[in-house]
């Protein structure tokens, strides 16, 4: 699984945790997945360097990021979360868990490690992640 962060970083050259991020998936034998929510926190992010957009853009027609769709399933669960972790989990963070949460075994890519620290699946488990050293 991949958080925004990591994207982002991915296709910004000049991005603080780009050789981290570029190295890391560089490595994995299978396609990035991630959420709606995630790739339009990404797109946002890169919305002013059309080139990394475009590489965002064919990343996902090529199959090498993997939108796993999450609505309308489990908007209930999303809120919940949100509620459950008041100022701290957006609705890309939410997204992320539920599929840490259908997922469980996979390995989320994120630099947030202030928020994915705290937060926990339905299982009371955290949601497992690697994180730039």
């Amino acid at each position: 699984m991949v958080d925004a962060g990591p994207l982002v970083a991915f296709f910004l050259k000049g991005d603080r945790h780009h050789a981290w991020s570029f190295e890391t998936i560089r490595v994995l034998r299978e396609p990035l997945f991630t959420t709606e929510l995630i790739i339009a926190e990404t797109g946002h992010f890169l919305k002013r360097y059309h080139p990394a957009l475009t590489n965002l853009c064919a990343a996902l027609q090529s199959g090498r990021i993997r939108l796993i769709p999450l609505f309308p399933a489990y908007l209930l669960r999303v809120a919940e979360l949100i509620r459950d972790y008041p100022g701290r989990a957006d609705l890309g963070d939410a997204s992320l868990i539920v599929l840490s949460e259908l997922h469980p075994r996979a390995t989320l890519l994120t630099i947030d490690h202030r928020d994915f620290s705290v937060y926990r699946r339905a299982d009371g488990k955290a949601v497992p992640c690697l994180f730039p050293a």
